[in-house]
């Protein structure tokens, strides 16, 4: 079991100073976390996409660039690429041109995303919300899988046998599936054998167990060898010297995170209670000590019948970027050696 980092690149206020990053500042706080990450031996980085004031992740293949040629053996990858709103040969050209930069280190993970803001702005509509990521994820594989197309649908105009270029350093670019809670997105990864990126964000991990069953039934039921599948979850999480430590550096953040998506939902804020429950053995949240984390992540695999990747999702808006740092650190020098 590989573990990693994905960030959304919110904006931050330093909690110690009460200074505002700005945006300049913070990308270079980025790739120094992405260079951190890589020196302390974790396997994977990912950078989301969102399309919200509070984040600077509106593009994130451009800052995979930068990040693939700083760093030498980390896995560099989306979390995830909204490809509902994206063309795929886009994509595809985007994420293949990263993969030559970073002489074949990139995972391109798609997903619909959880926020809606996308699509109003590229001119979609949100009712065809589940079609249009179908459709073109269908394109994007025949793509990834033939270097002239012959394609036709409803969302996109036909491609007649045109090529699409770069092709990728790897023989085949590794494209993986982001799914929530839907039973329907775990069968259709399972079909079409592609990895499954799972995103937990509350609740009980065990809960998806029957939903991976799906998948690998569905994979099962296709023909795709079992061996073959990967599964991945990306969760909140964060590692400090203590358990105790950790959780509290992390809540204000959290809080400050969910008490806006609260807002804008209709759910009720979040709490302390409701936080400190999150991170018990069963919840959801990976926060303690290396110990702990590490526990943690073989627990959680185990309950899934298996897990080959554990990203920890780390974005905080009132957190300092020493402290992230040497989370990622802890991470990948304690933690990655433990659960090894």
């Amino acid at each position: 079991m590989h573990l990693g980092v994905d960030s959304f690149v919110s904006t931050v206020t330093d909690p110690e100073t009460g200074h505002v990053v700005g945006p300049v500042e913070r990308m270079q706080h980025l790739l120094e976390e992405i260079e951190t990450a890589d020196r302390a031996g974790l396997h994977s980085f990912g950078i989301g996409e969102h399309h919200r004031s509070e984040y600077y992740d509106s593009a994130p293949a451009v800052i995979l660039a930068a990040a693939a040629a700083r760093t030498e053996r980390i896995r560099l990858g989306s979390a995830v690429t909204v490809l509902s709103a994206s063309d795929p040969v886009r994509v595809f050209q985007q994420f293949a041109t990263l993969d030559l930069i970073a002489k074949g280190r990139i995972d391109l993970v798609v997903g619909r995303g959880s926020f809606t803001e996308a699509f109003p702005l590229f001119g979609l509509d949100l009712a065809d919300y589940d079609a249009l990521f179908e459709e073109k994820l269908e394109l994007l594989l025949q793509i990834r899988d033939s270097e002239h197309v012959h394609w036709s649908g409803r969302h996109r105009p036909a491609l007649t046998g045109q090529g699409v270029y770069p092709r990728p350093a790897q023989e085949r670019l590794p494209i993986w599936v982001g799914v929530g809670g839907t039973p329907q997105s775990f069968v259709r990864a399972g079909a079409l054998g592609l990895p499954l990126m799972i995103a937990i964000i509350g609740g009980e991990p065990h809960r998806f167990r029957p939903h991976v069953d799906l998948y690998r039934e569905a994979a099962r039921r296709a023909g795709h060898d079992p061996a073959s599948l990967q599964i991945g979850l990306h969760v909140f999480g964060f590692v400090a010297e203590t358990t105790q430590q950790a959780a509290d550096l992390m809540y204000p953040g959290w809080a400050e995170l969910f008490t806006k998506v609260s807002r804008e939902r209709g759910f009720a804020p979040p709490s302390r209670v409701q936080f400190d429950a999150t991170r018990t053995p069963t919840g959801a949240f990976f926060v303690g000590d290396p110990q702990t984390v590490a526990d943690k992540a073989l627990a959680v695999s185990a309950a899934l019948g298996g897990v080959d990747r554990i990203s920890l999702q780390m974005t905080n808006p009132r957190l300092s970027h020493d402290a992230l740092l040497h989370s990622i650190e802890l991470l990948g020098t304690q933690v990655a050696p433990l659960v090894r």
